[in-house]
């Protein structure tokens, strides 16, 4: 279902369309372009599927429907008040592929879009037939970074402050999402990032709930580590993927350490591949959009039609 609303910070008008997907019991928002196989963009923290937007037109020119989607709880998508479990939210994908009208696809995720990527790559099988990874690891690497590397665990004081109700959100929207826009910038360095983009990002995190539903994500992945149900999914994870896989990050990454994302290569099988960005940031969405670009592209083509 197309939707379209240029006042609104989530629906920024361009060459792709707005859609409406219902899928997993929720309705989520993407922007997509092009036809042929099925790529999936998820984004992570704090941003939307606009942190893809330069992205879009490249991976569509090159014969692929693209699908750049709001995850539960961020952007057009759903808010609703549970399901911030990367289990659910990896269901999530799977429906929307479906719903879409495929039987697989081309995963990408940037982020905590990364750590659902991989998670739908494992648990919902045969639905992700590629698997690309931004600016994130997998998520046994964090899991086991986050409790034994101190260095990691001090990037991810963002995430740890999340664990306070209440507080958090309120700190997380107040003077306009000043501490989203702070986060987007620290995240950039040395990049100086445009303020109207800056602006964008703390306005669609102003929208409904978004400040409580990101919490939530954060809460259950910190929370969750002594648990069973930590435990049980750890666990799970805790296999090799046998489909192709490509990581993209930067040396310098203030959010998912150099180290930790290396780490994630014991999960992949020999179809992987690690490009490092020298002195790259977290936001390599932001600021490293045209080598994204073309290092995707030319992965993506092993997944094309005419091959």
């Amino acid at each position: 279902m197309p939707v379209s609303n240029p006042n609104d910070p989530v629906f920024a008008p361009g060459p792709w369309e707005h859609r409406t997907i219902y899928a997993h019991g929720q309705r989520f928002h993407a922007a997509t372009m092009g036809t042929g196989p099925l790529v999936i963009l998820l984004h992570g923290f704090p941003t939307f599927w606009w942190t893809w937007r330069e992205l879009l037109e490249p991976i569509s020119k090159a014969g692929f429907t693209v699908a750049a989607l709001d995850i539960r709880g961020y952007g057009g998508s759903d808010h609703p008040p549970r399901g911030y479990d990367p289990r659910t939210l990896a269901a999530d994908v799977a429906g929307v592929i479906r719903t879409l009208g495929h039987r697989d696809a081309v995963v990408i995720g940037h982020g905590y879009g990364g750590l659902i990527a991989w998670t739908a790559a494992t648990l919902q099988k045969g639905v992700v037939r590629g698997l690309g990874i931004v600016s994130s690891a997998h998520p046994n690497s964090l899991r086991r970074a986050t409790i034994s590397n101190v260095a990691q665990t001090k990037a991810l004081a963002f995430a740890v402050a999340m664990q306070r109700p209440w507080i958090a959100e309120r700190a997380l929207v107040k003077n306009g999402a000043a501490e989203i826009g702070r986060l987007i910038n620290l995240w950039a360095q040395p990049a100086k990032l445009d303020s109207e983009v800056v602006a964008r990002y703390q306005a669609a995190f102003m929208r409904g709930n978004t400040a409580y539903c990101a919490c939530e994500i954060h809460r259950w992945a910190m929370r969750s580590i002594p648990r069973l149900d930590g435990r049980k999914f750890a666990s799970d994870m805790d296999s090799i993927t046998q489909i192709p896989v490509i990581q993209i990050h930067g040396t310098s990454d203030q959010v998912i350490l150099h180290g930790t994302a290396v780490k994630s290569k014991d999960y992949a099988a020999d179809a992987y591949e690690f490009h490092d960005v020298l002195d790259g940031n977290h936001l390599l969405t932001e600021t490293h959009p045209e080598l994204l670009a073309r290092l995707l592209v030319n992965w993506l083509a092993q997944f094309s039609e005419v091959n």
